[in-house]
């Protein structure tokens, strides 16, 4: 028989996020965009827990963007100074100071971060040529992931919830936002992988692994990892459209 959910969060009813996700204002707009996997299938997704804690954020589902009339709003809105969080060697490095007050000349900053794996993201982004035709940003993260119940494929590889830590931190830093609670992210992070590792360790649930979590600085990188998302440029990292 199957549990009640609560399909605000989507974990069980008895397990329930909701009560305990605090709201943190931004004047960033973040815009998650979720591939329908990640949406339907990913139990412990932060995009999602993410969003549920950002009053100033919205989140979408699909594998193209170019026919979502709220996302092409919010990239046509003239008050908008929309990006898109992608690495590659065109994309400004906002640790470096890649953006300023001034280049948004008094408009909002919208951030979209495609919510998939990486596989997933390429993909959804060959299908969108309106994101390929945004400004990128990106940044070097100040900490390695913290995820310990999944392995990153690479060094510099963070979850969809550390990525907007991590960029919440370089726009504070740079005057293009407040970040008052650094530690809601992250504590949320925390509370999240503390529970999968419990369930991992009681031999009366089914279903979950029965081996230990290895420290995630003592395992070797794995690239074409099916379930992790990461902010490093690969190889043939898709191209803005001309």
């Amino acid at each position: 028989m199957s549990r009640e959910m609560c399909y605000r969060c989507f974990w069980p009813k008895a397990l329930c996020w909701c009560p305990s996700l605090l709201p943190m204002e931004t004047r960033t707009r973040f815009v998650f965009l979720l591939h329908p996997k990640e949406f339907k299938e990913e139990k412990a997704g932060t995009g999602r827990l993410t969003h549920l804690c950002l009053p100033n954020s919205e989140m979408h589902m699909g594998k193209g963007f170019d026919d979502n009339p709220v996302v092409q709003a919010l990239i046509a809105d003239p008050a908008n100074f929309p990006v898109l969080l992608y690495p590659g060697v065109q994309a400004r490095n906002l640790s470096h100071g890649g953006l300023t007050a001034a280049d948004l000349g008094g408009r909002r900053l919208v951030v979209f971060l495609l919510d998939a794996t990486w596989s997933g993201a390429r993909k959804m982004l060959r299908l969108s040529p309106s994101l390929q035709r945004l400004p990128r940003i990106m940044f070097t993260p100040e900490s390695p992931s913290r995820y310990v119940i999944k392995q990153q494929p690479q060094a510099g590889c963070l979850s969809t919830l550390e990525a907007v830590h991590e960029l919440l931190l370089v726009l504070e830093r740079n005057g293009l936002d407040r970040y008052p609670q650094p530690d809601l992210l992250l504590g949320i992070f925390q509370r999240m992988q503390d529970f999968q590792l419990r369930c991992a360790a009681d031999p009366n649930r089914p279903g979950y692994r029965r081996q230990p979590y290895s420290a995630p600085g003592d395992r070797k990188p794995t690239r074409g990892s099916k379930r992790d998302k990461f902010f490093r440029q690969p190889a043939d990292v898709a191209k803005p459209a001309s």
